[in-house]
């Protein structure tokens, strides 16, 4: 549960919608699906390899299985890339909660048109007003940050699996609840079947690419986080069975989303609007929200769950840091949790004030929380991912993938040569023409 709510997160809750509008509907989804599969999968059960293998941080295990070699430098880039997308992160899992109190409070709709693209304006003015107001926006990301070291306090057992445990089902099951409710609305079958319906017309190359960055962002994959959630894996765990679950919720949700999405726009006349990002879960779906009888009860409903979506996210991007700080440093849990989180008030605190105060401070045209996200995305978590592969398809101990699929012979290696051809040869190019395009 853990695992998958390191994958399922805010990624998947919100991004996939916007890039299936693009790429054609189940054109896209079904480019995704294969990108997780053949791309993805291989990818994932590297860096359980490496977890497992080397039973610690995403340093430490680098240098366990490879000692004297400079591979821990891959696993130092993947905490480094987790550590800034933490910076961020906590930001937006702030939007979510003030969006969440707005909709308990019913302040989320004061003010609000309920005619047709004014309807659109005022939600889109609301939020543009909220993130460039200093102090709301600044207190949320706090509270945030608190809950998170609340939560990574606890440790592993008491700590992330608990919450795991909790939310994921929570999530699962409100999902599935506002599943049933789009598909049900009067007028939802043209957006059903927009989405289950590919429009191959609309499938370029930047789709391709799209889809493969949106499988390995949504499992994930380069941020350090499987390889150490992995390190806390039984010796005896199916990790190609572990990989095919992650990866089948995974796509479960995005599923769900989808089917969520595209009948409620459709069905309230709202499907031409832009829906990108922030604007599809912070105006979008207010707006459908808007729509339904008892709205205010769906906001709250929807807006609970993205929040246990971006607590499972923030969570699991913070413990690679803390767990690298406790094993390098031979430090407790409190302490390590505390070094690496408490600073987020200070990194949260310039990130959440880019849209505001600081947003005179630019790079490339960036304000600094864009330009974090830009750096992580097109130019470390490639790296990284494809420093993951190269190390695992040529030069990890000989039979390291082999003995940790198998368990060391316990179990079916079929998938072993596979796994091998995709990481030497398959996911390095693949991730690299990410990276190329992103920078492009």
């Amino acid at each position: 549960m853990a695992t998958v709510g390191s994958a399922v997160g805010l990624g998947t809750i919100w991004r996939f919608p916007a890039e299936a509008q693009g790429g054609g509907g189940s054109a896209f989804l079904l480019i995704y699906i294969a990108c997780v599969l053949v791309l993805g999968i291989p990818v994932m059960l590297s860096e359980f390899a490496i977890g497992r293998g080397g039973r610690s941080d995403a340093v430490s295990s680098f240098k366990k299985l490879s000692p004297g070699k400079k591979w821990y430098l891959v696993g130092g880039l993947g905490i480094v890339t987790s550590f800034i997308i933490t910076m961020f992160y906590m930001v937006v899992a702030g939007w979510t909660l003030e969006y969440l109190f707005e909709s308990i409070t019913g302040n989320l709709y004061d003010g609000v048109s309920v005619e047709g693209s004014q309807m659109t304006n005022g939600f889109s003015t609301k939020m543009q007003h909220y993130i460039a107001t200093p102090w709301a926006p600044l207190i949320s990301t706090f509270v945030v940050i608190a809950i998170n070291i609340g939560i990574l306090l606890g440790g592993v057992k008491k700590g992330i699996e608990r919450m795991a445990n909790i939310a994921m089902p929570m999530l699962f099951v409100l999902l599935l609840v506002f599943m049933v409710v789009s598909m049900s609305l009067p007028g939802a079958t043209p957006g059903i079947s927009y989405f289950l319906s590919p429009d191959f017309s609309k499938v370029t190359p930047s789709v391709f690419i799209s889809a493969l960055g949106q499988a390995l962002f949504s499992l994930s994959l380069g941020m350090g986080i499987l390889i150490t959630y992995s390190s806390y894996y039984p010796a005896d765990t199916n990790l190609t069975k572990t990989s095919f679950i992650v990866s089948a919720l995974t796509l479960g949700v995005a599923i769900m989303m989808g089917l969520i999405i595209f009948p409620a726009v459709t069905a309230f006349g709202i499907a031409d609007h832009a829906m990108a990002g922030t604007t599809l879960v912070f105006v979008t779906l207010p707006e459908v929200f808007a729509n339904l009888p008892g709205g205010q009860f769906w906001s709250i409903l929807f807006f609970t769950l993205l929040m246990l979506a971006a607590l499972t996210s923030t969570v699991s991007i913070a413990e690679p840091s803390i767990a690298f700080v406790r094993d390098r440093f031979g430090m407790s849990r409190r302490k390590s949790t505390l070094i690496i989180l408490l600073p987020m008030f200070f990194f949260g605190a310039v990130c959440s004030l880019s849209f505001s105060t600081l947003s005179g401070i630019t790079f490339m045209g960036l304000n600094i929380f864009e330009s974090l996200d830009a750096l992580t995305n097109y130019i470390l978590l490639p790296i990284a991912a494809i420093g993951g592969c190269v190390y695992v398809g040529w030069f990890a101990p000989r039979n390291l993938m082999k003995d940790q699929i198998t368990n060391h012979g316990q179990l079916n290696g079929r998938f072993v040569p596979f796994v091998t051809f995709a990481l030497r040869y398959l996911a390095p190019v693949a991730i690299l023409s990410i990276m190329i395009a992103g920078l492009c």
